[in-house]
């Protein structure tokens, strides 16, 4: 018990605490929104087969898009919900140009039954800036 009564010994349980909440805050923060990096979708894709949904319109899908992808416009999501992936426990991973329309479809597909659903962070742009790859009409860039 003197261990505690120690007031140096209470400072630097003090201090331990907080640089372990301050560590563990980003990862918290990030479970929240559902984001994930280009890094992230990568494994997400690799190792537990997740399903990316293009949101954005055919002609700037056919531009060039996630090498997995499937594209179902912001317009149709609501009709075709239930299409975006067979088994709803797999990971859904989300797809626009910047991750702005991805954010607002994050919580319609989540409603839909699908259990984790993820929102590419800064969409197709950060894909590209982090030199993944791009599908251009068949081919990779």
């Amino acid at each position: 018990m003197k261990f505690f009564t120690d007031y140096t010994n209470l400072v630097l349980i003090a201090i331990a605490l907080i640089s372990g909440g301050l560590l563990l805050w980003p990862a918290i923060t990030r479970r929240g929104r559902g984001g994930v990096s280009a890094a992230e979708a990568t494994t997400l894709i690799n190792r537990r087969n997740a399903v990316v949904v293009d949101l954005r319109p055919a002609a700037q899908f056919a531009a060039g898009h996630l090498p997995s992808a499937r594209n179902l416009e912001m317009s149709e999501l609501q009709a075709k919900i239930g299409q975006i992936a067979k088994n709803k426990s797999n990971p859904v991973i989300l797809v626009c140009q910047t991750g702005q329309q991805s954010q607002k479809a994050s919580q319609a597909v989540s409603e839909a039954g699908y259990s984790e659903v993820h929102v590419l962070q800064g969409g197709l742009d950060a894909w590209q800036k982090a030199g993944m790859p791009v599908v251009k009409q068949g081919a990779v860039k």
